[in-house]
């Protein structure tokens, strides 16, 4: 599914986070400055009225002892503290105070000491402009160092982040490799712990799911045209045959022997029985990779065998067919688990020379009921033995020429068994010739086919 560009934030990654890192920053000195600014003021007030408290009381203690007005206000008055002197009678000494709105002032009434101190009053003040000065110029500052702090770290944040985004280039460029078709490369992190070490390992996680889906894509697909090139050349013999008797019938003229035209009237029933028998097998491999339809029900095994059995005496009189077992019961599709029999039964008479034995046998265990088809035939080679139930797989020897078979028989078979939860394989039998088994679960409920 493709995601909405309006959805998908393309911009470039360094940068987001660059600019998100610096607006953080920026954020933040903001804020120091705000506090730094009025921690500064908080401060500068306090200490300010501590330094008036301090030059009150130095001014009291200086009433008593000094000689006159001008000599109290010149020891009184400073750089720092400025002070101005009113006496009882309006007399002002010192010099003239700047405005109260930019100052931070306090008075004091001199009571005892000297005689010009009696009833006279002391302003001391410290002027504010020197302070805001002061921190006017404490704030720039820092702005300043701010701004040249956000521009150096926008820039390490620009080198930092590329250093650290590192992988994501890495993964960017190890797709880009695999989309231009060189398989099979990998991220390997070294620490799978951390962030883009679980993106990595995710990232390699999906590669892989996606080349062995490719991988099984491409032998599907190969499997498919094989399958259809061998079904192709199965149908070409029997429908060849179809049409040389067809074409000797219609040739022939009326002084044709009866017996010649009967034969060669068998031979078209036969061509066309193979061509038929090929064309179902083929179409039930289809249902199967479907997900073919089972009607489960209860099912006598025994008695769907001792069917099959009696069938097949009457095609094969030289060959002894038995059947032997207890009657066990499971939930399945009779007509599909008829067909497997008859596929296994078939099989074993087609191989089993005249005067041969076939054995069908039913038993069961804890979970599963078996059904073994033996046979007195030459066998079936150790190396052909998972081969068999391949789609259109025959042998060389007897079990395939004799019958002619489609190559397809053991593959739906096992298609069908497998569709029941069941499975069918080849096992060493007692003695001579090959026996196959069907397992089938001994389940109260039925399994859900594939579908």
């Amino acid at each position: 599914m493709t995601v909405p560009s309006a959805k998908l934030e393309t911009r470039s990654l360094r940068t987001r986070v660059t600019v998100i890192a610096v607006a953080v920053l920026t954020v933040v000195l903001i804020a120091v400055i705000a506090i730094a600014g009025t921690l500064f003021t908080v401060a500068a007030h306090r200490d300010v009225n501590n330094l008036l408290a301090d030059r009150a009381t130095y001014a009291r203690q200086l009433a008593r002892t000094a000689a006159t007005p001008e000599g109290f206000i010149a020891r009184i008055d400073g750089r720092s503290v400025r002070a101005q002197l009113t006496l009882a009678d309006g007399t002002v000494v010192g010099r003239e105070l700047p405005p109260s709105e930019s100052e931070a002032r306090r008075v004091i009434r001199l009571r005892g000491g000297r005689a010009w101190a009696q009833g006279a009053e002391v302003t001391l003040s410290v002027d504010n402009r020197i302070l805001d000065s002061v921190r006017g110029r404490l704030l720039w500052g820092m702005v300043i160092t701010g701004l040249v702090a956000l521009m150096i770290t926008a820039g390490l944040l620009l080198v930092g982040v590329r250093y650290a985004l590192a992988p994501l280039d890495a993964m960017t460029a190890l797709a880009r490799s695999i989309a231009r078709g060189h398989r099979g490369e990998r991220l390997s992190p070294r620490r799978p712990d951390t962030e883009l070490g679980r993106t990595a390992a995710a990232f390699d996680d999906m590669l892989d799911s996606l080349e062995g889906a490719e991988a099984r894509e491409r032998a599907a697909q190969q499997s498919v045209r094989r399958f259809v090139a061998d079904a192709a050349h199965e149908l070409r013999t029997p429908v060849t045959g179809v049409q040389a008797i067809a074409e000797t019938l219609l040739q022939s003229d009326r002084d044709t022997p009866v017996e010649d035209r009967e034969r060669l009237l068998v031979l078209l029933v036969q061509e066309t029985r193979r061509a038929g028998r090929l064309v179902d097998d083929m179409v039930d491999m289809a249902r199967i990779d479907a997900g073919v339809a089972l009607s489960m029900a209860t099912t006598d095994l025994l008695a769907l065998a001792s069917d099959q059995v009696a069938r097949v005496a009457l095609l094969h009189p030289e060959v002894d067919v038995r059947v032997g077992g207890e009657p066990v019961s499971v939930v399945a599709d009779p007509g599909r688990i008829s067909q497997i029999l008859a596929n296994l039964v078939d099989n074993a008479c087609h191989a089993t020379p005249p005067g041969g034995t076939v054995t069908v046998s039913i038993t069961r265990s804890d979970r599963w009921a078996h059904v073994d088809v033996s046979d007195t035939g030459p066998g079936v080679p150790v190396a052909d033995r998972a081969r068999i139930f391949e789609r259109m797989v025959r042998l060389d020897d007897s079990r395939d020429r004799r019958s002619g078979g489609s190559g397809l028989g053991l593959a739906v078979a096992r298609g069908l068994a497998r569709a029941h939860g069941g499975e069918l394989v080849h096992v060493d039998g007692p003695g001579v010739g090959a026996t196959f088994r069907l397992d089938l679960p001994l389940a109260i409920d039925p399994p859900t086919p594939r579908r």
